[in-house]
């Protein structure tokens, strides 16, 4: 279930954009997005690699600058007042940031004092952080030593030392293991509880799915769709049954049989639309009974955010734990 509810079209916005554009030469990332995401929320950014996703967190984190439009985070304009934004947020990237060399209390005391916190505070802010991240027991430990899911802890909780308002995440689970990436989900649902706003790029649709109070699909720079993640899958009509065949001579008479399926030949598969109920499946299997045509197996598939995603983009996520065709990544997409 999404983290929170409090972005209602009445909110103050944490974030907000409009027309945001950016270019590499003649090859243009961003075409003009909007965004206005409600405080104390979670807002997740789709697409695939290249489609823009973290060229939006740079720019709105003032890593970069945009080409066109205006941005505001936490109530300061990213162009003519980059401290204060800096000052409000925090920012996670694609791959932990930790100095393997120290300890994790070192590496949390470390940011502690460039972000200029006193002595006090800075080891108050550290015990704190080492406790609610579970790694408390491992603070003397280099970072070394660390496995991926305690590694991206240690980097989320190093980017909370200056308590951000506004918390970017850029593709925070990549590369973890299923125990580790829902420890991180239980992670922000609590940091959103407290009142931080979240934004969240992700290639797993389950995590958005998962987190987000509203969803966006940014594809070739634009932005095709947003909303809920139950009004992102509304927009995709109707469930359908997928049925695999034995052999090709099955999957041929069962193509026949029904000529408006969806027709799957490496898999031997065909994908019957219909709405997944028990009648409709019986119906189903009647007539490949009438036709003397046996299935290897079944399955009933209601829409989900994958389907959305295709069918607004045309192919898939990459293939870091979703389904689908990967599109090639531009130049300033790839990891940093």
């Amino acid at each position: 279930m999404p983290t929170s509810r409090s972005g209602v079209p009445g909110s103050p916005a944490a974030v907000s954009a409009v027309g945001l554009r950016k270019a590499y030469g003649d090859k243009t990332v961003l075409d003009g997005i909007d965004l206005r995401i409600p405080a104390g929320s979670v807002f997740a950014l789709l697409g695939p690699n290249g489609a823009g996703k973290t060229t939006t967190v740079q720019i709105l984190s003032t890593l970069i600058t945009a080409d066109g439009g205006q941005a505001q985070v936490a109530g300061h304009n990213v162009a003519t007042s980059p401290d204060g934004v800096r000052a409000a947020i925090g920012v996670t990237g694609q791959f932990a940031a930790l100095d393997d060399l120290l300890t994790a209390e070192e590496n949390l005391l470390l940011m502690a004092d460039l972000l200029r916190l006193g002595k006090r505070e800075g080891r108050s802010r550290t015990g704190e952080l080492l406790e609610r991240f579970d790694i408390a027991d491992v603070a003397h430990k280099r970072a070394a030593t660390f496995s991926g899911g305690m590694r991206r802890r240690l980097d989320l909780a190093m980017t909370l030392v200056g308590a951000p308002q506004v918390l970017f995440l850029d593709e925070p689970t990549t590369g973890l293991d299923p125990r580790s990436r829902r420890t991180m989900w239980d992670t922000v649902r609590s940091l959103v509880a407290g009142g931080t706003t979240v934004f969240l790029t992700t290639q797993y649709l389950e995590e958005a799915d998962q987190l987000a109070d509203r969803i966006a699909v940014l594809d070739d720079g634009r932005i095709v769709a947003e909303g809920t993640a139950d009004e992102l899958k509304a927009r995709i009509p109707g469930s359908h049954v997928r049925l695999r065949f034995p052999d090709p001579a099955a999957y041929g008479r069962a193509a026949a049989a029904f000529p408006g399926a969806g027709q799957d030949d490496e898999n031997l598969a065909l994908r019957v639309a219909g709405d997944g109920g028990l009648g409709t499946l019986r119906t189903l299997l009647d007539r490949l009974d009438t036709a003397g045509i046996r299935a290897a197996d079944f399955s009933v598939h209601t829409p989900d955010l994958d389907d959305v995603f295709l069918a607004l983009t045309g192919h898939g996520t990459t293939d870091r734990g979703t389904t689908g065709t990967a599109a090639p990544p531009h130049p300033e997409e790839t990891p940093r």
